[in-house]
């Protein structure tokens, strides 16, 4: 995934700062966004109300990355589109994430004036290496916001994380698919065909 950066060291280090940290209102960033007030070296998102800094990838990872969503692409039915590292919106939860693969209902232009909510979202995918405990921490978010079914692609274990049966405290229910595995691709509460995990691997 790309996130959580210099935001974990700060996070650390509260004690010295001179007061508490300013948590953004949702709205307020988009705000930002559409005024142009970050320019394109500002590699940041909205999440839990901070503005987070998004790390590089590294070349296992865009590789895992475009595996992942060619593989997507083949698999979905009609009536769903994969997105990359666009914005979703979580209202009520301060965050607007870029995750690195979603699918969404409808079409690409469907978006052009909104970006989807956990409503039109049946999948969201985050490939981790070194950011692999954020992303298992970023899960509570995703899982609070009722987005039904959230993978991280491990490059560290070889693995596939499945996570479903959202709740306000994280997901209920998580599988391992190990990469000679066949996982489930399950949208809408049901399953609409399977990948084999090291298909998705770099």
């Amino acid at each position: 995934m790309s996130t959580l950066g210099p935001e974990t060291k700060l996070r650390e280090d509260l004690d010295v700062l001179p007061g508490p940290l300013y948590r953004m209102p949702l709205e307020k960033y988009e705000e930002m966004v559409a005024s142009g007030l970050f320019g394109p070296g500002d590699h940041v998102h909205l999440i839990d109300g901070y503005l987070v800094d998004k790390m590089t990838q590294n070349d296992a990872h865009a590789t895992a990355d475009e595996l992942c969503g060619q593989l997507l692409d083949r698999t979905i039915p009609p009536g769903w589109h994969v997105r990359s590292a666009k914005p979703i919106r979580l209202a009520g939860h301060a965050s607007k994430p870029e995750p690195d693969r979603c699918v969404a209902r409808g079409g690409i232009r469907d978006y052009r004036h909104r970006s989807p909510e956990p409503q039109d979202i049946g999948l969201v995918v985050e490939v981790a290496d070194s950011s692999l405990t954020l992303d298992r921490k970023l899960g509570r978010i995703y899982s609070a916001a009722g987005i039904p079914v959230y993978w991280i692609l491990n490059l560290v274990d070889r693995q596939l994380e499945v996570y479903t049966e959202p709740g306000s405290a994280g997901y209920t229910t998580q599988r391992v698919f190990k990469s000679g595995d066949s996982a489930p691709l399950e949208l809408d509460g049901r399953e609409v065909g399977r990948i084999l995990v090291v298909d998705v691997l770099p």
